[in-house]
């Protein structure tokens, strides 16, 4: 008996939309870098992009846990000399681009490198609840009914 392994020719991507209102930011993050990933398809080869397209909307109604709301920092360098800035999570969801916040935790669930790279490229993620991608039929997954887990109601 020889190892299955995907070719990309064979690979089937479906498209599915997630909606983030009142989710776990955490959990929400895992569960779509998996579906990035392929890692739920029995056809999962690691060296092989079979994951699918993910659409994420609702982002700026995520829910963090605890005291990450106010006291998480995100961290980044605009490559001068002294030039690390920080920015708490509250700033950056009451801000312009609160989708960054999701993005920034899926892409830290992904393995480095030029897989996960184009993998990354299969995720949409928008603040609100309008999205230009009617026309691929996206199937509705339900995070929420996943684990009572998932939900954060305060």
């Amino acid at each position: 008996m020889t190892t299955f392994s995907q070719k990309p020719a064979e690979v089937v991507k479906k498209w599915v939309l997630v909606d983030a209102e009142d989710v776990v930011l955490g959990r929400l993050a895992t569960i779509v870098a998996n579906r990035l990933r392929g890692k739920h398809k029995p056809s999962f080869t690691p060296h092989v992009d079979d994951g699918d397209n993910v659409i994420v909307i609702n982002a700026d109604k995520v829910k963090l846990t605890g005291q990450k709301y106010a006291n998480k920092k995100y961290y980044w360098h605009t490559g001068y000399p002294g030039g690390i800035k920080e920015r708490t999570a509250r700033a950056i969801l009451e801000g312009r681009f609160p989708e960054r916040v999701v993005q920034k935790a899926i892409q830290r669930m992904m393995p480095e490198g030029p897989l996960a790279r184009r993998q990354l490229k299969n995720l949409r993620v928008y603040a609100g609840a309008e999205h230009p991608h009617e026309a691929q039929q996206p199937e509705t997954l339900d995070v929420v009914k996943m684990n009572s887990k998932n939900k954060r109601s305060a």
